[in-house]
């Protein structure tokens, strides 16, 4: 039986590091482990809590791959000391949504710098029920780097903390 994991990268930016790192990671996913990336941020539109979230096509399908997966990993980068706002906008929808609660959650960070995003998602992922695996949140610091998911493919040692990161994850399975 595989494994099924969703990742958010919380940038829309071509050359995103939180994009390239979740995609090291769908490359590098334990054997019997399959990593969806959601690529869809950008077409979830505002947050409306008069609009069903089933009748938003884009997050219908946020819900559905949620509602499949056993775990959720999120990639946020630091903007103005917060979340990118597609980021919480896409939480907003799951917000109360039964495919969030009690979901295992690892937050993925790419500066060291950025604590202030992650102490946010932290405060926002507990806030929506999620359970985050602490022993399973990962900083690699890519802030500055040039590496697309290829360069991290390419660095041993990145390689070894993200395998060893997502066999924690995914040991929880």
């Amino acid at each position: 039986m595989t494994l099924k994991i969703l990742a958010i990268s919380g940038s829309l930016r071509k050359k995103s590091y939180n994009s390239a790192l979740l995609k090291a990671c769908q490359l590098l996913a334990p054997d019997s482990t399959e990593i969806i990336l959601f690529d869809g941020l950008a077409e979830i539109p505002p947050f409306n809590p008069d609009i069903e979230a089933s009748s938003v096509e884009s997050v219908l399908k946020l819900k559905q791959l949620l509602a499949l997966s056993s775990g959720l990993i999120i990639s946020s980068p630091e903007y103005a000391h917060g979340v990118s706002g597609v980021l919480k906008n896409a939480l907003d929808w799951l917000v109360s949504e039964p495919e969030f609660v009690d979901k295992r959650v690892a937050i993925f960070n790419t500066s060291p710098r950025a604590s202030h995003a992650i102490n946010a998602l932290h405060e926002i992922i507990r806030t929506m029920s999620g359970n985050i695996e602490i022993q399973a949140c990962l900083t690699l610091p890519l802030l500055g780097s040039e590496l697309s998911y290829e360069g991290i493919l390419e660095d041993e040692h990145m390689v070894q903390q993200i395998r060893e990161t997502l066999d924690v994850f995914c040991s929880f399975g």
